[in-house]
This record gives structure tokens, sequence and C-alpha cells, in this order.
């Protein structure tokens, strides 16, 4: 339609409204790096503002819906457009799209023929701008809200849409554009108000309650509902207001107008309802203002008759020619007809009724008068210019439908920080079940740990008592046996002094021996960690048991045996004892030669003698009190004996163990 503009300048303005929408959408990324307390905050704050905010009321009743293109079989479009001529360049700051809403079976209320991508444009004859651009990835659908698009401040005469891809609508899959209004404001003034529309495709026949004048009737599908401010009765006169009846209101002083707002009697809460659409307004009525309390001066501001029934609404909206008054009048030329059986004639009736000077309500609060008398105190002139309806405050329309809008944005935004911090706290609860789990676990590892502990201990103890048998056994039994056969003997040489002293005697050493060997054995027992304390003890005993043989010692890795445990070179020299005194005994041997090898990992002490050898030289076979000797310290030992070659003893020690050091024999 503009391809005649010679000189056409797109420019992009960003847009606060659709950072705003395009904010929403990213916020499903951006609450995950929130935390929990941030998210408890925000959706709190989110909530504190809804609370505040204007709700959703749809209208019920017969009513103008809006711009209807012709359908179409296919989504996606080019050079579809509508546009509002405002017929002369005016500056605006924001444009607000009403949608078409359609109640779905499934889904509840819905808007119909919202298209999925497209831009708005304004241009002046001179530029053209583009205000703003949407597409899928802006999530503009579900929605029953307004679309609130800020456009800075521009000069325009004229704003257009122009649709990129349609919706398909859910009944039939047609494809079509639909809007129930197309604001257009300069701070509080609608411009767009009842100017002329124009669109790329119209319908063959525009009727009932879909027209192009429809899109700028100032007719929104909401009823006004402010979260705040007292309820207020609309005001209805009584059957019988007269032919004529009029309302006055004097503004107090003369003061430039230039337009009205007539909010209709608000219907009643019952289903269905007791009073049709448009109750209490006149079917043609006109507004006059004046600077006389006489009217003698009066011009005519607003002359409405309505030519169906789709002209009525919650707000009649009607903009004039700024005009100085003080007195304004309004006159039911065709008053509304109550058809009621037991009261019918003639009544009328407004919720509000508002007058604007540059973008303000002057009427709020002045009197209000009219020609008839009014009897019910509940229904008084006084609601005319209280500013409040049956739901509260009435806002100024700019400021109410972008509360809708923001109502949109935090509801879609609500859910997704309500997931976010259930997902959270389900976290929270699985990592407090596994921490549960993980103490009890730990409980149940404390508890065999200690039981484990004690069975040890228990054992240790065991072992303790068949070391000290072993010792007992191998230091004291031989000389034990041989005290008992002395003392045969002394009975026995009662009539001979000199062989009962020399029996004595030998008795005598025998029990000093057996006194050494018994602190001997309770000194290992003690098992003092003096430094070389083994080698000296290898020495000694063997000094001692093979005082009648050649005996060869060779000690390595002494740094290490230094640092063996105090039970490990105890057992090690008892094993060593019990070697030598199974030598002195049975082998018949001349020579023994000892070696001892210590390093980080084991111990190794290896006992050679040149005797007989094992009885029928049973080679591999451990004598039993070796044997219990290395099993009390978890060690190995090997032998090997043949005939005429002596014997060769060797006992391999672990220095490191998996299980607790005093558990080691």
């Amino acid at each position: 339609m503009l391809g005649w503009i010679t000189c056409l300048t797109v420019l992009l303005l960003a847009t606060t409204g659709h950072a705003s929408i395009r904010a929403v959408a990213a916020s499903q990324g951006q609450v995950a790096t929130l935390s929990i307390d941030q998210l408890e905050h925000q959706l709190r704050a989110v909530d504190s503002e809804l609370d505040r905010l204007a709700n959703y009321s749809l209208r019920s009743g017969v009513g103008s819906i809006g711009y209807r293109s012709p359908r179409s079989s296919t989504a996606t479009v080019q050079n579809e457009w509508v546009q509002i001529n405002l017929e002369e360049t005016c500056s605006i700051d924001q444009i607000v799209l009403v949608p078409s809403i359609w109640r779905d079976a499934e889904n509840g209320f819905r808007a119909i023929g919202f298209p999925l991508a497209f831009r708005i444009l304004a241009g002046d004859g001179q530029r053209t701008n583009v205000v703003a651009t949407f597409d899928a990835e802006d999530d503009l659908l579900p929605r029953i809200a307004p679309l609130v698009v800020d456009a800075g401040s521009i000069n325009a005469s004229w704003v257009r849409v122009d649709v990129l891809q349609k919706t398909p609508i859910a009944f039939n899959r047609a494809h079509c554009i639909e809007l129930s209004e197309l604001m257009v404001f300069d701070g509080q003034e609608n411009v767009a108000l009842r100017k002329p529309v124009s669109a790329s495709s119209i319908p063959r026949k525009e009727i009932g309650a879909r027209k192009r004048e429809y899109l700028v009737d100032g007719q929104v599908p909401y009823i006004m509902d402010a979260a705040k401010g007292e309820p207020s009765f609309a005001f209805v006169s009584e059957v019988g207001a007269g032919e004529r009846p009029e309302l006055r209101i004097d503004l107090g002083s003369v003061l430039p107008l230039n337009r009205i707002h007539l909010h209709a009697v608000d219907l009643t809460d019952s289903v269905p309802q007791s009073t049709p659409s448009g109750f209490g307004v006149p079917r043609q009525f006109v507004v006059e203002g004046a600077t006389k309390p006489d009217f003698s001066d009066a011009i005519q501001l607003v002359d409405y008759e309505t030519g169906s029934i789709y002209d009525v609404g919650p707000i009649i909206m009607r903009r004039f020619s700024e005009t100085p008054c003080r007195y304004v009048r309004l006159t039911a030329i065709k008053p509304y007809i109550h058809t009621d059986e037991e009261q019918s004639g003639t009544r009328i009736g407004f919720a509000e009724l508002e007058l604007f000077s540059r973008g303000q309500n002057v009427a709020l609060g002045k009197r209000a008068s009219a020609n008839f008398s009014l009897e019910s105190r509940y229904r008084s002139f006084a609601a005319l210019t209280d500013g409040c309806n049956l739901y509260g405050r009435i806002l100024p329309v700019r400021d109410w439908l972008n509360q809708l809008a923001r109502r949109h944005d935090l509801e879609s935004q609500r859910p997704i920080l309500a997931a976010e911090l259930s997902k959270r706290y389900a976290g929270q609860r699985a990592r407090l079940t596994q921490m549960t789990w993980l103490v009890m676990l730990l409980v149940i590892v404390v508890v065999l740990s200690i039981t484990v502990e004690r069975l040890l201990h228990v054992r240790h103890l065991s072992r303790i008592r068949e070391r000290y048998a072993a010792d007992l056994h191998d230091e004291l039994g031989a000389n034990v046996h041989t005290i008992g056969l002395l003392g045969d003997v002394a009975l026995s040489s009662l009539e001979d002094p000199e062989r009962l002293k020399r029996t004595l005697m030998q008795s005598r050493d025998l029990t000093e021996r057996t006194g050494t060997a018994v602190r001997h054995c309770m000194d290992m027992q003690e098992l003092h960690d003096r430094p070389g304390g083994i080698r000296h003890d290898i020495e000694r005993v063997s000094r001692r048991i093979l005082a009648d043989f050649r005996y060869d010692i060779s000690i390595t890795g002494r740094e290490f045996l230094d640092s063996l445990k105090p039970r490990k070179r105890s057992g090690v020299l008892l094993f060593y004892k019990e070697c030598l005194v199974n030598i002195s005994r049975h082998s018949d041997a001349e020579q023994v030669q000892t070696q001892l090898d210590a390093n980080r990992k084991r111990v190794v002490l290896t006992v050679h003698d040149d005797g007989r050898g094992l009885p029928c030289g049973r080679e591999n076979t451990v004598p039993h009190s070796l044997k219990r000797r290395a099993k009390l310290m978890g060690a190995r030992v090997d032998v090997e004996s043949a005939a005429g070659k002596g014997t060769c003893v060797k006992l391999t020690v672990r220095t490191r163990r998996f299980w607790p050091a005093w558990t080691e024999a």
C-alpha cells in the first residue's frame, strides 16, 4: 500500500515490551543458575506483584469481536497486513494488540487467529519504523492477555501489522488473522480509537461481530477487574426516569475535554445473567459541554447511536475535538426500555462516567445530578464519579492493559520457577535420603568394626595364652621333669649321704637355671623395645645352649631388625631357641650355622646343623613344636633333611600384615 513512498527508511527500535517477552522465554534457562534462596525470593516477588495486578475477567453476553481476515489453507503468507490510519501525524509510545479469544473445549480460553510471526511498522509518509518483530521463538502463544509493545517515542500517521506466519484455527485447521483490538497510545490517549482501518485482504461480506471497524472501537474481551479499591454499585435510575432522562456533571472549572468513557452497568454474577448486555445504556444519546450552567452555550461532543447489538460493550469510549467545558450533560434521545413483566419503562444507568482532559479523568469525585429523582440509597448519583466499579478501582485503559500483559508474563514465569524449586527440593530430599542411608551404613560399619575389634582382641588374648604355654613348655618343661627325677634319686639315696649331696646340688643348680629361664621368659613377654635386642638375645641363647657345639652366626639387615615389632622379635627368638634345643637333644651334631636376614618385607631365619637328620629321612616334615611356633607368628617354616647331611630349618616371617599389629603373635 505504501509502495509509492520513495524514501523508505527502516529504523529498528529495541523495545522494552519485546525485550521483556524474550526475557521470559530466556528465563527457562536462567533459573537453573539461581540458588534455592534466589528462586524462593523471586517466586515470592512474583506472587506479591501478581496480587497487585489487575485480574483476567472475561466478558459475557453479546459484543463485537474484532477483525478477521479471509481464511487460507497455508500458514506462511506474503504481503498480508492490517493497518490503522491515524489521519494525522502524532507522537506514539506504545502499541497494544488485544487477541480475539476462543473457548477451547480441552484447554479453556485461548487466543484465536493471533499471528505466530509478524512485525509492527509505523510511519509518517516520509519514513517507516520497524517497531518490533516477533517469531515462533518468542513464545507469544498460548495467551489471552494483550501484547504490549513499547515504541519509544516516534511520530507516525499510520500503524501496520505485517503478518509473516498465521496460526491454525483449532476447530477446522484453517489459517487466518484475527485481532480483537489494536490500540496506539500517546501517553494515556488511544489515538487509534475509531480511526479508519484498511487491510490487504477483506472478506466479501463483513457482517456480525467481526468487522474492520471493530478493531478500533475500544471494545476488548475483558471486564475491568482491578486488584485494589472498594467495590461500588453502579448508578441505575428507577423505572420511569422520563422520556428524555438527563445526567449532568459540574467539573467546578472550565477544562479542555477531548474524551469520554462510559462504563456500562456491571452485569449480575448469576448464571445465567438476569439482565442483558447494555442494561441501562440508552440506544441513542448525545453528550454536550458548556461553560454556563443553563447550557445556553452548549456544544455537542458526542452523538451515540447503537446500529446493532455489537455496538454496546463494558466501556463506551469516544474521542472528540478538544473543547473547553465546565458543565457536561448526557441526554438520552432513545432511552433504554426495561421490559420486566412487573416493572417496565425507561431506565438509565452507568457504573462510571469519566471525562478526560489531557489524559486525566477530571470528573473523578465531582458532583452529578439528573432531571429525575432517585429514591434508592444503594444506587446514588455519587456512584457515577467515585472511580470504582463492582470489582474495585477503575484504571486508566493503558495501565489496565499493561497490567494484564504483565500478569501474563509473570504467570508464564511462575510455573518455571515453581518447577525448578520442586526439582531442587526433590534433589535435596534425594540427597537427604542418600545421606541418611550413608549414616546408617557408617553406623553399621562402626558396629561391625567394634565387633571385629573385640573378636580380634579375644583372638589376641588366646594367642597370648598359647604363647605363654609354649614358652613355659619350652623353657621349663624339661627342667621340671629333671627336677622330679632328681627328687626320686634323692629319695633313693637317703642312706648314701655323698650321693644324696650330689643329687641335691644338681637339683639346686637346675632350680637356679629354671628361675633364670622363667625370668628370661617373663622379660620376653614384657616385650622391651630395646635397640639391637634380638641380636643380643640370639647370641646369648646360642652361647648358653650351644656351649658344647661349634657355631657360627650371620646377621644382615640390622636396621630392619631394630624396627621389628617386639612380638615378632620375641617369636623369632623363641623359634630359634626351640631349634637349638632340638639340635642339642636329638641331632648329634658338632657344628651349627645360623643366618638371620631382614629387609623391608620379611625376616628369614635359617638354622643348619651337620647332625644325623630327621628320623627315617623325613624331608619337609616339620617338628610339631616348630610348627606351633610358626603358626603363632603367622609365619612359614620349611625343613630340609637327609641322613648324614644334617637338617636345615628355614623360617620366613612377613613384616607387614593387613590386620592390626597387636594381632601378631
